[in-house]
């Protein structure tokens, strides 16, 4: 299975009283298809995931599934963790609605990268879905060479990366340049969004979406189809949008645009995140005007 186009990574809104805002949640899973989507991320960093209760996690599966089975959308759910054998009971009790599992590299353990194939074996070899590598190396501390990309890659019920690497190294154009063509790679830096499309991405995962679900969704369509004029200015347009979303560890400013905006009922995070501060919000709500002109 292969994916193509822009998947968006939910934030989770809450209410004033840090209450999962499930209207809110299904009102801008709609939004972002409209806008061009191909399909859902639930559970993804910009999720909040691990300061969810268990069942808010169930409830936040069960909208973005509801509706990715309305629209007939592909829905990628977070799954595992930094653990093995946990995260395999994971991804074999994953909901049977979602389309993929994204899981990440392990960190804080900081294994090998011949530990980091044989984990995702396990990992592939229990999950009922195609898994989705999460590739974040400035949050798990685990580098990784083209080598052992490729070899990952070569994992029966691997179906691609999110490859978030925070730049564009020898490393990524190697990778880019032997990937299998039944492997998906999905650009997951929104800054780097671009150049990763450029080099052969197939889609991507970005946070911004949230923000401006069109205007992404035309970027990753131009680089699909040969546009190049069109992909080249979209990427230098939005370079300033993800500088100032981004700004902030990420989703903090994405939700205080957000709510601002009056998308979501609060900008709230939950500890140890902190709340946008002015300077943050202001300087977002100055750059997506030019996102949103992007689009058009």
């Amino acid at each position: 299975m292969t994916f193509n186009g822009l998947y968006v990574p939910l934030v989770t809104p809450f209410t004033a009283d840090d209450e999962l805002a499930a209207d809110a949640l299904e009102a801008l899973a709609h939004e972002v298809l409209d806008a061009g989507a191909a399909g859902l991320v639930a559970l993804g960093t910009t999720g909040e995931p691990t300061t969810l209760t268990r069942d808010e996690q169930r409830r936040v599966i069960d909208v973005c599934a509801r509706v990715c089975a309305e629209r007939d959308a592909t829905l990628i759910v977070g799954a595992g963790s930094n653990a093995t054998l946990d995260s395999a009971r994971a991804l074999s009790a994953l909901d049977p609605r979602a389309t993929a599992a994204l899981a990440v590299v392990p960190y804080y353990n900081r294994p090998s990268e011949d530990g980091v194939v044989e984990h995702f074996r396990v990992l592939a070899a229990a999950s009922p879905v195609p898994v989705l590598i999460y590739h974040i190396p400035y949050r798990t501390s685990r580098t990784l060479s083209a080598e052992t990309l490729c070899r990952l890659a070569e994992l029966p019920n691997v179906a691609g990366f999110k490859y978030t690497a925070g730049g564009i190294d020898e490393t990524t154009v190697a990778f880019l340049a032997r990937v299998p063509e039944h492997v998906s790679v999905l650009a997951g830096d929104d800054l780097f969004a671009a150049p990763l499309l450029a080099l052969g991405a197939t889609g991507a995962i970005l946070a911004c979406a949230n923000v401006a679900p069109a205007a992404y969704a035309d970027l990753v369509a131009a680089w699909r189809t040969g546009a190049l004029d069109t992909g080249r200015a979209l990427g230098n347009r939005l370079a300033p949008v993800a500088d100032a979303l981004f700004a902030e560890p990420n989703p903090i400013v994405v939700k205080a645009v957000l709510a601002a905006q009056g998308r979501i009922p609060t900008p709230d995070v939950r500890l140890p995140l902190l709340p946008a501060s002015p300077e943050a919000l202001a300087g977002a709500l100055a750059a997506v005007p030019t996102a949103l002109a992007a689009a058009i």
